[in-house]
């Protein structure tokens, strides 16, 4: 007689909810590999679960552009807390957190930055000076290509402190530490860079 608690011939385990011996998660092993920083299983677990993870960040930010910059964050993410992953059981919620959290991360940089460009170009246009012509150039649909050009132009010793200050937020005792200056230079090279630009930008035609 059979045993009641055997299932009949041909029924999968998975149809009584409960998965087989041979059915089990094939990517656990990787994220326990993982844990152990074994570069090969790293490797595998990039190919395998590349789209997925594109997919949940393309979702959270909800723009194609970005996408490229925030899935290799989130890879250094995954390699950096590798040894975090307690349970390699619940890989797929780890990952998903980690991806999640770097858009997240990315979509509230961009956001940051636009409020700081916006007061960059209000900043060049309201300058001492202001004829018109700078707010005029900087209101047009090439406002962030025009900008971007002007800074590459400044020399080093005002570039640098002038990204950091408008573009990367950062304050000046922050950039003086940083770049081994007094708080005085970073913003004398400051107006310095500011006025520079007002230059170029009013002067463009």
């Amino acid at each position: 007689m059979a045993d009641r608690n055997t299932p009949p011939e041909g029924v999968l385990w998975m149809d009584m909810g409960m998965p087989a011996p041979e059915q089990q998660d094939p990517d656990q092993s990787l994220f326990e590999a993982l844990s152990q920083t074994d570069a090969g299983s790293m490797v595998q677990i990039m190919q395998r679960h590349e789209r997925w993870v594109r997919g949940v960040v393309f979702g959270v930010l909800g723009r194609a552009d970005s996408v490229d910059d925030v899935m290799q964050e989130v890879w250094l993410t995954v390699w950096r807390r590798a040894s975090t992953l307690q349970d390699s059981s619940r890989w797929r919620f780890w990952l998903y957190a980690i991806a999640r959290n770097a858009a997240v991360d990315a979509g509230r940089k961009v956001t940051r930055q636009r409020a700081m460009w916006k007061r960059l170009t209000q900043q060049l246009s309201h300058s001492a000076g202001y004829d018109g012509h700078v707010h005029h150039r900087l209101a047009g649909k090439e406002q962030h290509e025009l900008v971007l050009s002007a800074i590459r132009g400044l020399p080093e010793i005002y570039r640098e402190p002038f990204v950091l200050r408008h573009l990367e937020d950062w304050s000046y005792r922050q950039i003086a530490q940083t770049m081994g200056l007094p708080v005085d230079t970073v913003e004398t090279r400051l107006v310095r860079a500011r006025r520079l630009l007002r230059q170029v930008l009013g002067d463009d035609q």
